[in-house]
């Protein structure tokens, strides 16, 4: 017994050192309390304040971090040198945004040591803090490529770590599954709840849809302390106010200064005026029957989505516009003394030619002053246009241009060139909100009107544009602008350029996209068609591809190509039928007045047909030219070019071939210019685009991925192109021996002389010639020259026929 109350002593010896911690247990004192929870207070604001400025200054305070701490550094953050360390530990190297929430759970922390609460919910609070700041950070580092101030290095290296094991998706449905875990622990969620929250909203639903049904028309009850007017009132009006449901006519109108009329609105219950239940009808709404086409695609988007055509080039970049220069002499600048002189000059002017001015008002752009004047009664408006070259004069500038009236307004416009123009950048156009949030299908900045308003149109509404002026004064920077506006605007696979450069130097630029944006024949090497021959087949193959299009829509029941594509986006077109998604295309002639000389009615007849067919299948053509003249600009072309543009020329002749109207020839020169649409004129300075800028777009655009080929056109083989379909010598003419000697003989392969020898029709002497061909004596078609003779003379001619017969 004595050894057991020894080993008791000895363990009650042993008990006394483990029960020493509970003694040194850590307790704070109030006051020791309320000093350290204020300053996780404070900590926990000057951590906000600090990552709330390092969203705003941290890129300036990132060149200086490397120094920390360095008391000569200057540090923008509102915290300093430490807030910016911090921040750029917790930000940038950390969790990214959601490193907010510790700054919150330190304050929170300060609260609870301050006011002595349960310790035991501060601890909950900080482990679901950190896991939803882990969450949050991972899931903005799904969406970002590269280090940010969203999720931070962690929140992109954890993505990163995940996507190379279970892929983006996998990482998608591990986010999904975290949130849901979250919310079944942190909430308690199950699936019942989910259920029984959607039974509440659907009876909820059908209660209102019950009271709304159920509930009767108010009644409209007087009081009956009236006053003495109101008693006139019930006089004039013969209404008795004992009555519960009084009429008033609406043609009469109660006196708006009676204030002592009283009008209360009252419900009755719905027991008192229901006294028996009315019978409901239910009414069953059978819905229409959907067609198998359309049940399919309705399954095949809701699996797949809807079809996108820009899939291939998912990745594709639009051009940023930094490619694209600004100017330093941007924007209008206010001469007083040039705008007091011009106005003084021309009131001065037509007060000499004793014509009053009531009012005038001057409207600054960046090339030209619009000074629209109000004449006094009585002075006639042909008397004002009649002095356009006294007010040059006294002016003594060029170009001024009278507007007398101005449509729609009541005033009388001289247009007078400003001393010092501006330069309109292609940049301010483009980066305009008229034209970044434009919905037109082919958006086109051409530049700013007088009032320095961005001038936007749309290609597609104008369906076709004709665009001439003299040497020098705009036109292939306003064909720049053109295509610069469609590549900043739409996707490879929505839009495809044919481009006709006769002059070879003027688009060559546009090579580099070749496999983005340029469309071409099958068999032609170049995209950009410089060779006047295969600008005929081009032409023709368009035709073609018009044609099929068409049939296309006919067979899509559609009338537009607006309507096809979203019809075939809807996937309700079957592609095994022959259908695809149809891009616009866009056909730029750079200078068709060379293609008129060269070629003639070959070329003018395909553009007229695609000018007057080719507006509802998405073919749009831009048709420019330095010599307007009626030879080239026809009235088949007049005809079918609503929209036309005029740039400087040098007479009024040009003018009016182009405008069908004087203007032109008023103009200033450097892509001052007047477009129409059919109705008024509209003066507008042309966005200016240099050929660095368009070499600095095009190389953007083309070192990023492409498809494997340009657009390729349909084949076209002219009428009198040849064929090889006479090869057999049985099937040959009768006189195809004594037609080969003539043309040998000759040396001249044209069907017209075979007519005259020969005495042949024209139908009998073209396939002779084809005949010739397919035998090796004359050479393809040339257009409108005679075909090569390939056999040198009548000894060669029989040799040649004699070894065919072996």
């Amino acid at each position: 017994m004595a050894k057991k109350t020894t080993k008791k002593k000895t363990t009650t010896k042993k008990a006394k050192p483990k029960a020493k911690p509970k003694k040194l247990s850590f307790k704070l004192s109030s006051q020791q309390k309320l000093i350290f929870g204020s300053l996780l207070i404070i900590l926990g604001v000057l951590l906000f304040i600090s990552f709330l400025s390092f969203v705003f200054t941290g890129k300036e305070d990132q060149s200086v971090l490397s120094t920390f701490p360095e008391r000569s550094e200057e540090y923008k953050n509102w915290a300093s040198q430490l807030g910016a360390w911090v921040s750029e530990l917790f930000i940038t190297k950390g969790f990214g945004i959601p490193s907010f929430i510790f700054s919150g759970l330190l304050f929170l922390s300060g609260v609870y040591v301050t006011l002595n609460l349960k310790k035991a919910k501060l601890r909950k609070h900080w482990i679901w803090g950190t896991l939803i700041v882990i969450w949050l950070s991972i899931l903005f580092g799904f969406f970002t490529h590269k280090y940010d101030l969203l999720g931070g290095t962690i929140g992109y290296e954890m993505n990163h770590f995940f996507q190379d094991y279970i892929g983006k998706i996998g990482t998608a449905l591990l986010l999904l599954f975290g949130l849901i875990a979250y919310l079944a622990i942190r909430f308690k969620l199950t699936g019942d709840t989910f259920v029984t929250i959607f039974n509440r909203a659907k009876s909820n639903i059908k209660d209102d849809l019950k009271s709304e049904t159920s509930e009767t028309e108010p009644t409209v009850v007087f009081d009956n302390s009236l006053t003495e007017e109101a008693e006139a009132i019930k006089s004039a009006f013969e209404i008795p106010l004992d009555q519960p449901e009084p009429t008033i006519s609406n043609h009469s109108k109660p006196d708006t200064k009676v204030e002592n009329l009283k009008m209360e609105v009252a419900e009755k219950p719905i027991e008192e005026t229901v006294e028996e239940p009315a019978l409901k009808i239910e009414v069953e709404t059978v819905e229409e029957e959907k067609s198998e086409s359309d049940n399919l695609s309705d399954k095949l988007v809701e699996d797949f989505g809807q079809f996108d055509p820009t899939l291939e080039l998912s990745k594709y970049q639009f051009p940023p516009l930094d490619l694209l220069k600004k100017y330093d002499n941007e924007g209008i600048s206010i001469d007083q003394e040039e705008l007091e002189e011009n106005k003084n000059r021309i009131v001065e002017t037509l007060s000499n030619y004793k014509i009053g001015i009531s009012s005038i008002k001057a409207t600054i752009g960046p090339t030209v002053t619009l000074y629209e004047i109000v004449p006094e009664a009585g002075i006639r408006i042909s008397k004002i246009k009649n002095l356009e070259d006294d007010i040059a004069l006294s002016l003594a500038a060029l170009g001024i241009r009278i507007i007398a009236p101005i449509p729609g307004k009541g005033t009388i416009g001289i247009e007078v060139p400003n001393k010092n123009s501006t330069i309109v950048s292609m940049r301010s156009v483009i980066a305009s909100q008229k034209f970044q949030k434009s919905e037109m299908q082919l958006p086109i900045a051409f530049g700013k009107t007088i009032s320095n308003e961005t001038f936007v149109v749309d290609l597609a509404k104008m369906p076709h544009m004709l665009m001439a002026g003299a040497t020098g004064q705009g036109k292939s920077v306003g064909l720049n602008a053109v295509l610069t506006s469609l590549l900043y605007k739409k996707h490879p696979a929505e839009v495809k350029f044919v481009l006709v450069d006769p002059k070879k130097v003027e688009l060559t630029l546009f090579n580099k996209i070749e496999r983005h944006y340029l469309a071409k024949l099958p068999d032609s090497e170049d995209a950009i068609i410089t060779d006047n021959t295969k600008v005929i087949n081009t032409l023709n193959s368009l035709c073609i591809e018009m044609d099929n299009r068409y049939e296309m829509l006919k067979n899509a029941f559609c009338r537009n190509i607006a309507e096809y594509n979203a019809k075939f986006k809807a996937r309700k077109l079957n592609p095994n039928d022959g259908h695809a998604f149809l891009p616009y295309i866009v056909l730029v002639v750079d200078e068709f007045a060379d293609l008129i000389m060269t070629a003639g009615k070959e070329v003018e007849t395909p553009i007229a047909r695609l000018a007057q067919l080719a507006r509802a299948i998405g073919i749009h053509l831009i048709i420019a030219t330095q010599r307007p003249s009626v030879n080239v600009i026809t009235g088949i072309i007049k005809a079918n070019f609503p929209a036309r543009i005029a740039f400087r020329v040098t007479s009024k002749i040009d003018s009016r071939t182009i405008l069908d109207g004087s203007g032109a020839d008023q103009l200033i020169g450097r892509g001052d210019m007047l477009y129409t649409q059919g109705n008024d004129l509209i003066r507008i300075q042309c966005a200016f685009v240099d050929t660095p800028e368009v070499e600095k777009i095009t190389e953007f655009i083309g070192s990023q991925k492409a498809y494997p080929d340009a657009h390729l056109l349909p084949e076209y083989v002219g009428e009198e192109g040849g064929t090889n379909l006479d090869i057999d010598i049985s099937d040959r003419d009768k006189l195809f021996r004594d037609a080969a000697e003539i043309i040998v003989t000759a040396q001249q392969g044209s069907a017209s002389l075979l007519q005259r020898k020969l005495k042949l029709g024209y139908n009998r002497a073209g396939r002779i010639i084809d005949q010739l061909e397919a035998a090796g004596i004359v050479g393809s078609f040339e257009g409108s020259k005679a075909r090569q003779v390939l056999v040198p003379d009548l000894v060669a001619l029989n040799q040649l026929l004699d070894n065919e017969k072996q």
